[in-house]
């Protein structure tokens, strides 16, 4: 595999546009800020020799990355620029990379041997060349992907030889799922990307979409109006029964009654066809708009088949928990419609992702949800996501996380990533087998349980880089030449095509300091 190593001196691409000025033993140097797409890549050099001043330009950020990849060669075919990519966890279709690949595609037609120049490499990558960088630096939270991802298999693997467990058959569509169906898809906040099993088979969230649908909730009415009419308290009781708490109010939305409610909160005063419009584009800004989709088949037996939500439906109208003029009938109808909401694994995980990451959207950039709704989602899924089997996986995984009886479980590592395990036989409290399993094996092996990194705990693998938090700030720490040349382990020959004008030996230094718009 690839490990490109960029230097220290030029961890502040991360920020817009970057110009910098060194000079020999200088104790100040400017650094402005613009647009990343603008000339970050203008590097001006001063260096003091018996009393004369003379010039050099430091590499830019395309010249480091193709001679790192190209190693000593002098072009670097497309595909060991791509095999080198997918090693970082992007994947050639994320949309952050589409200038850069349509660029690729464009040039490639224009050579016979399928390999790139400096000059072509540099004409492809360099509309997209922060978020390169980033990857090939291993700037990422999980900076040594492929030995993470061959973790995840050997736990992949061991779950998938699991057998117990039901389909479920209460709703008749779900029964005709194969119990040997076993997938799982993770997305890191930062894009990275990993698939095991039958990731692209598509299936309804049930369940699952009640977080989700509560997260827009909050998002578009605020904590204080939605929780009016929902309360807060794990219910103790079986996600179906027709109980209240104290006050009259469901006591989660993550319990059928309280779904229920939720779902008469969404887009109140318009039509039902509207409201499912609303709610599925919705989702698909939560998903980066991959794969969503809804199974009519699976609403139209879950309608026939829902007897026991009716009865709720009926007993919430009675107790008059829903908003003032609500259609009961009509927001059950709506209620069915969105469990039987279709994503694959993939498109959950970056569901997922979208939760871990604060309420941005890692493949696109997008502000979905907002901060006091994902808050709210996450804390009401670590409590009350996992049926009556909540405490113990609040205990044993410390994650939040969401079950549905279609097999799903939505599993959310804050900061980090978001992931999505899939497999329809159930537990006899409602939950995958499998991905029970999975997700258990997953905490033991890595820190990520939210009590794992107390004070004189055992030690387990922590996948992320070093400086957690400090992961988006820039250093200015002063760095010389030669050092740049060695962390970079370019031969000297290479060094000399990258910045012909320098001389690694100097002991010319770069102090920058950064001044924002």
């Amino acid at each position: 595999m690839l490990h490109f190593r960029l230097s220290r001196a030029l961890k502040e691409i991360c920020k817009p546009n970057v110009r910098r000025v060194w000079r020999n033993n200088t104790d100040e140097t400017t650094v402005a800020g613009g647009r990343a797409s603008s000339s970050r890549r203008a590097l001006c050099t001063q260096t003091d020799a018996a009393n004369d001043k003379k010039a050099g330009i430091l590499p830019s950020l395309e010249d480091l990355l193709f001679y790192t990849i190209a190693e000593g060669q002098e072009k670097i075919p497309a595909h060991k620029f791509t095999t080198a990519l997918k090693a970082t966890g992007l994947r050639t279709g994320d949309p952050r990379l589409k200038e850069c690949m349509e660029m690729l595609k464009i040039t490639l037609k224009t050579t016979s041997d399928g390999a790139l120049d400096r000059h072509l490499f540099k004409k492809c990558v360099q509309s997209n060349i922060v978020l390169l960088t980033q990857a090939f630096r291993k700037k990422f939270v999980i900076p040594d992907f492929q030995s993470f991802t061959s973790h995840i298999d050997q736990i992949y693997e061991s779950a998938k030889s699991l057998s117990g467990g039901q389909v479920a058959d209460y709703i008749p569509q779900l029964a005709k799922f194969s119990p040997n169906l076993w997938a799982v898809s993770l997305c890191t906040v930062d894009g990275q990307r990993y698939t095991a099993g039958d990731t692209k088979v598509p299936f309804c969230l049930q369940s699952c979409v009640k977080p989700l649908k509560y997260a827009i909730a909050v998002h578009d009415h605020g904590t204080e109006y939605v929780h009016r009419f929902i309360g807060k308290e794990p219910s103790g009781l079986r996600f179906n029964k027709l109980f209240l708490n104290e006050d009259d109010k469901p006591h989660n939305p993550m319990v059928n009654a309280g779904a229920i409610v939720c779902t008469s909160l969404l887009k109140q005063g318009v039509s039902n066809a509207e409201k499912f419009d609303y709610v599925l584009n919705f989702m698909k800004k939560l998903a980066g708009n991959e794969y969503v989709g809804f199974s009519n088949a699976t609403f139209q037996s879950e309608r026939l088949s829902g007897d026991r939500n009716f009865a709720i439906g009926y007993y919430l109208k009675e107790k008059k928990c829903f908003p003032e003029g609500t259609d009961m009938i009509s927001i059950l109808d709506l209620y069915f419609q969105l469990c039987s909401i279709e994503v694959t694994c993939e498109s959950a995980s970056v569901m997922a992702a979208t939760l871990a990451n604060g309420g941005f959207c890692p493949i696109t950039g997008e502000r979905v949800v907002n901060p006091e709704a994902v808050r709210n989602t996450l804390s009401l899924m670590h409590s009350c996501g996992m049926y009556d089997f909540s405490g113990q996986f609040a205990f044993h995984v410390g994650l939040p996380a969401k079950s549905g009886v279609s097999g799903g479980i939505l599993l959310v590592v804050p900061n980090v990533m978001g992931i999505m395990c899939w497999s329809p036989p159930l537990d006899k409290l409602g939950n995958s087998v499998r991905g029970i399993q999975f997700c258990t094996d997953l905490v033991q092996l890595f820190n990520f349980h939210n009590y794992d990194n107390l004070r004189h705990f055992a030690k387990k693998l922590d996948p992320r880089r070093e400086g957690g938090d400090q992961r988006q700030q820039q250093s200015l720490e002063p760095l010389d030449y030669a050092s740049l040349q060695q962390e970079l382990a370019l031969t000297d020959k290479v060094w000399k095509k990258v910045c012909p004008e320098t001389d690694a030996d100097t002991s010319t230094t770069v102090v920058y300091r950064m001044e924002r718009n």
